[in-house]
């Protein structure tokens, strides 16, 4: 087999997300820094937004954004260490739980990197490093200052102010708290083998075990959690199952599927409902924290991504997670 190529950086939590997602499929693969501007512009070309990652198929074919890419793998390489889990409603609650990680936990990310001058000042050394690495001192830091100035300026433009920074961090602190718990108690949140949703959230995790203010916290109040993601980075040799489908979910699923209700969904229905009247931004109540942003309307597209996924379930799959998902105060969302 022909090897992939996947240009990203360690500072991004998808890339980290779609790196060990190829390691865990024993898929071959080439980690490429994607620190050349004359590598990337062509590689930018051929996808739609210039993020990273972008993985390069071994047929030549280019492609970012990495819930799509997670799905192509399963596309090509069916049923070889399978990250989606065999039962549709389990599959289901599993993209869930990624879509989750992604476009919500990815604030609790960019909120500790950024509203600290502590972790402003590491974070920003670090990847200009990432880019810039033996190019001499005054380079770099004049690329962070570069660099720390616009991610800075960008921060309310995701929703990460002052006024919403305790519901962000509130919601960081219960993800550290059940998922170090399952690290303890269930190993993966559907079995014993990694899911996308233990992919996704590992992701968003691996940046803030390392920037200075939340790595703290990790260690002080979820030490398990910490040493939990250092080992899916590489889960290559993990052999498992997926759990029995007629099983109550396990705490950490559970609890992760209550806070997706409490806050997530609500928080993707108010930024839907927002464009469909046509503002420009929402305001909403969260956990009982205000919360306010500019609308987004890829957020919409998740939103209505995740209730064509649960009305393609069988009567038989929404039999088994309808009280799972109305338990978690996320049903009414959803259908």
């Amino acid at each position: 087999m022909a090897d992939y190529k996947l240009y990203g950086g360690l500072g991004s939590p998808y890339s980290m997300k779609m790196r060990a997602v190829l390691r865990y499929r024993r898929l071959p693969h080439q980690w490429i820094s994607a620190n050349d501007p004359q590598v990337m512009a062509p590689l930018f070309a051929q996808v739609k937004a210039p993020v990273i990652p972008v993985l390069e198929f071994p047929d030549g074919t280019v492609m970012n954004d990495s819930t799509p890419l997670v799905l192509e793998l399963e596309r090509r390489h069916p049923g070889v260490r399978s990250i989606v889990p065999d039962d549709a409603g389990q599959a289901f609650l599993a993209a869930l739980l990624e879509d989750f990680a992604d476009e919500w936990g990815t604030k609790a990310m960019f909120h500790y990197r950024w509203d600290r001058e502590r972790d402003q000042r590491q974070m920003s050394q670090w990847l200009a490093f990432d880019r810039l690495k033996g190019r001499g001192r005054e380079a770099i830091q004049a690329a962070a200052d570069l660099f720390r100035a616009r991610q800075v300026g960008r921060m309310a433009l995701v929703g990460c102010t002052p006024q919403n920074a305790p519901l962000i961090e509130a919601t960081a602190q219960r993800v550290y708290a059940l998922l170090d718990r399952m690290a303890a108690e269930d190993l993966y949140l559907f079995g014993s083998r990694p899911s996308l949703a233990d992919f996704a959230w590992f992701g968003q995790l691996s940046q803030l075990a390392v920037d200075p203010t939340p790595h703290d916290l990790m260690r002080e109040t979820a030490p398990l959690l910490m040493r939990w993601l250092v080992n899916i980075d590489d889960a290559s040799g993990i052999e498992g199952e997926w759990r029995d489908p007629t099983l109550a979910p396990t705490a950490a699923t559970a609890g992760l599927l209550k806070l997706a209700g409490e806050v997530y969904l609500p928080f993707l229905q108010a930024n839907a409902q927002a464009i469909h009247d046509g503002r420009e931004t929402f305001e909403t109540e969260l956990m009982g924290h205000a919360y306010s942003q500019g609308v987004f309307r890829y957020q919409a597209k998740c939103l209505a991504e995740l209730r064509a996924a649960y009305a393609r379930l069988s009567v038989e799959a929404r039999r088994r997670v309808d009280p799972i998902l109305d338990a978690a105060g996320a049903l009414a969302a959803l259908a």
